[in-house]
């Protein structure tokens, strides 16, 4: 099965040598599932030729909102309802969670409740589950026919399924402590509070379940669908 990873912003230049581009994050986050992958940077205007390109697609985290006026979210939304017509499968990741959202008719507001950074847990239908979060922006009205399938105090729409069709969390299971630590270095200092990233800090040891979401993701794209 063949992945098609959707770049829509790019990791800080400080931190790029290291850690690479998110698509690289999410090949490692997936790796071991059997799947191939192909990348595309919808961010800087490299769209795939067909939707038929790859068997399912995944839409990355980014720094820019989804209600910025950019020239590539508009076809991105386009290419996400196409896909949702076609039943091809999406997974929507932080900013990928949010522009699924608009796309199909639900609202993301910048939250005034403010940041989640680092380490956050989420009731997954009573399951209990940690992951990374970096994030101000927040889906505050889903979809029609969507189904939120996990929340917590902060973030009421923590991750959301559609159907067989989509599915997308806000937070970040490609998201490594280290690289978590990284960004409160170079895009948080002086944007977040303080007090939000030292307590992210102080958590950054704590184990998150990056691989069960991975799973989940895996699972997903597997089923079987009328097409």
């Amino acid at each position: 099965m063949k992945i098609g990873i959707l770049l829509t912003g790019h990791t800080p230049d400080e931190l790029a040598p290291h850690y690479g581009n998110y698509i690289e994050m999410f090949k490692t986050l997936l790796s071991g599932q059997d799947f191939e992958f192909a990348g595309y940077k919808v961010v800087d205007g490299e769209f795939p030729a067909s939707i038929e390109e790859c068997d399912g697609w995944l839409i990355t985290g980014s720094k820019h909102g989804v209600y910025e006026d950019h020239d590539w979210i508009p076809p991105l939304e386009d290419f996400i309802r196409e896909a949702v017509t076609l039943n091809i499968p999406m997974v929507g990741v932080c900013f990928g969670h949010q522009i699924i959202a608009q796309a199909l008719g639900g609202k993301v507001e910048k939250f005034e409740g403010g940041w989640a950074v680092g380490r956050q847990t989420y009731d997954f239908a009573g399951t209990e589950i940690a992951l990374n979060a970096w994030h101000q922006d927040q889906v505050v009205e889903i979809a029609p026919g969507a189904v939120t399938i996990a929340t917590n105090d902060f973030c009421k729409h923590a991750a959301i399924l559609y159907g067989d069709r989509a599915l997308t969390v806000q937070a970040h299971p490609e998201f490594s402590a280290d690289f978590v630590d990284g960004l409160i270095n170079t895009r948080g200092r002086g944007v977040v509070p303080e007090e939000v990233l030292e307590a992210a800090i102080d958590e950054l040891d704590e184990a998150t379940a990056s691989q069960t979401i991975a799973d989940q993701f895996a699972d997903f794209f597997r089923q079987e669908r009328p097409r």
